[in-house]
């Protein structure tokens, strides 16, 4: 059996190689090329939380990404991915999962922006200071010609290292800002990656136009965003079936009798296949809704055990 620690990752998978495999992974998905179950969640100590993401990928095998999640970390997800052989049925695999869930799901958002957002958009805004706003930055950076990064945290000091971080390392203009609203005041790329368990961004503070990954919430409760900004954008999910169990934001819009089911749009990768429409005009507001995939962690254990 390969075990593939964070160092080999961080190795093989860069950012543009892994938006490729989430295009590929999400289109499988919506084209039932792929299985998976919703992820089960078991509520620990102090807000702390154990999940379990069962799935099959063709040509890439199944298996199952066993993850910790404990907010107060430095790094927040921990885990393993184990991947099995799909000719065979042997445990083929084990991959440190924590580098793994932070480099696929930014360029999952990336692979969205590209379907979703307007073709020029060079202003990011990104909500949130750790590590997702950081590989954020770095993956969407590879589907627009970013000029300028709008950066908001609940410490203005992280969000001010973020900056320069950005800056040095990106090459990317970035500022901190005070509050959500100005940070996304003339972004036409945002990105909502905290830990909010009430809503920091309101319809109000959302021009026409605007694309936004929303990441931060993946689970039903906790929400980044308020009801009427869910009501009135395209909301394009990455699984359906999940979004409509476990979408925190589409949940509570719902129960506010704002949206139905019928609110929650064809999925990410059936805009990807050309079966779908993403955005249907340049005044639209569009969301991409981030619950996370495994099929997206066995696209990049397949892809890891084969550059080995």
């Amino acid at each position: 059996m390969i075990l593939i620690d964070a160092q080999e990752v961080r190795r093989h998978l860069d950012h543009r190689t892994c938006i490729g495999l989430m295009r590929e992974a999400m289109t499988a998905l919506s084209q039932g090329r792929s299985k998976q179950l919703l992820r089960s969640i078991l509520d620990l100590e102090d807000g702390n939380a154990f999940g379990v993401m069962p799935g099959a990928l063709d040509g890439s095998g199944f298996g199952a990404k066993l993850v910790s999640v404990f907010p107060g970390q430095p790094r927040s997800h921990q885990g393993v991915i184990v991947l099995f052989d799909e000719a065979s049925g042997a445990p083929a695999a084990v991959i440190e999962a924590g580098e793994v869930t932070a480099i696929r799901t930014a360029c999952a958002s990336a692979a969205a922006t590209d379907a979703l957002a307007l073709p020029g958009a060079d202003t990011l805004a990104i909500l949130g200071t750790g590590e997702q706003a950081w590989q954020h930055a770095a993956a969407i950076r590879h589907v627009r010609a970013i000029k300028a990064v709008r950066l908001w945290g609940r410490s203005r000091a992280k969000a001010e290292i973020l900056a320069r971080r950005i800056s040095d390392e990106l090459g990317l203009p970035a500022e901190a800002f005070d509050t959500p609203a100005e940070a996304v005041a003339g972004a036409a790329i945002v990105c909502a990656t905290t830990a909010a368990s009430e809503p920091i961004l309101t319809s109000a503070d959302v021009a026409d136009g605007t694309h936004i990954n929303l990441v931060g919430s993946s689970r039903a409760g906790p929400v980044e965003i308020d009801n009427a900004l869910v009501a009135r954008a395209r909301f394009v999910p990455d699984h359906r079936a999940g979004v409509l169990a476990q979408g925190a934001e589409f949940l509570r819009a719902r129960e506010a009798g704002l949206v139905d089911d019928s609110h929650v749009l064809p999925e990410i990768g059936a805009v990807f296949a050309g079966d779908a429409p993403g955005r249907l005009s340049a005044r639209d507001v569009t969301i991409y809704k981030s619950l996370g995939s495994i099929v997206q962690d066995l696209a990049c254990a397949r892809y890891l055990v084969d550059a080995r």
